[in-house]
């Protein structure tokens, strides 16, 4: 009777392993199942952009204007540049260290990328949400404030020759129905796949070069 009973026992903690065991793989796979991913499997964003400052430096340099001083000097060349503002497809933030201008090339990258992210929401059966931008032109004085409260920020800013905008992959703004009907929310992690797979696209076309900035919490952009 001893015996049984210890076979008994036995073999409950065997089939309680097993379960064990084949619930966590089954845990397992429905995390990797759950992660974003693209055409070529899970998402690295790190290494899918990652352009140096000296590649975004040279197309700044080849396409943009010249470092400007300060922001009255900007304001005598709005011949040169397009004025950046929130629209039906993107959301332009409150800047502290730049100033809504790009050079035509730029905004019409920042256009594109706009309609590009709104139409891929629509044929993802996604409800429609637009990006933020979060920085635009700087001038010297500007990156030297900005060097006052960032270690990490440069001196030779793509920034500064008005072909470069950052884009948050952190925040994101929901377009409302317009007779108010309730929306389903999008999580924060698709609306960045979804970001991200247009500025892969666009970067296969030539039209940019993007690198992932980790700290900063965006993708920083400048137009080739």
């Amino acid at each position: 009777m001893r015996k049984l009973t210890k076979y008994i026992l036995l073999g409950v903690s065997l089939f309680m392993a097993v379960g064990l065991t084949e619930s966590c793989k089954q845990k397992e796979k429905s995390m990797k199942m759950n992660e974003p991913r693209n055409i070529h499997g899970v998402v690295s964003y790190k290494r899918s952009f990652n352009d140096l400052n000296d590649t975004h430096l040279a197309a700044a340099r080849s396409i943009g204007i010249n470092p400007i001083e300060n922001r009255e000097a900007a304001e005598m060349m709005t011949r040169s540049l397009t004025l950046v503002k929130t629209c039906d497809t993107y959301r332009l933030d409150s800047l502290t260290h730049s100033i809504p201008y790009l050079v035509p090339k730029a905004n019409t990258l920042l256009e594109n990328l706009a309609t590009g992210f709104r139409d891929s929401l629509a044929n993802k059966g996604l409800n429609p949400y637009k990006f933020i931008v979060t920085s635009v032109l700087r001038t010297n004085a500007d990156v030297k404030r900005l060097q006052r409260g960032n270690v990490n920020a440069t001196s030779k800013s793509a920034h500064r020759y008005g072909t470069t905008f950052d884009i948050s992959y952190k925040r994101f703004e929901q377009i409302l129905d317009p007779e108010g009907r309730p929306m389903q929310e999008v999580g924060t992690d698709t609306l960045k796949m979804v970001l991200a797979e247009c500025l892969r696209d666009l970067k296969k076309q030539g039209d940019c070069y993007v690198k992932y900035e980790l700290k900063q919490g965006c993708f920083h952009i400048t137009a080739r």
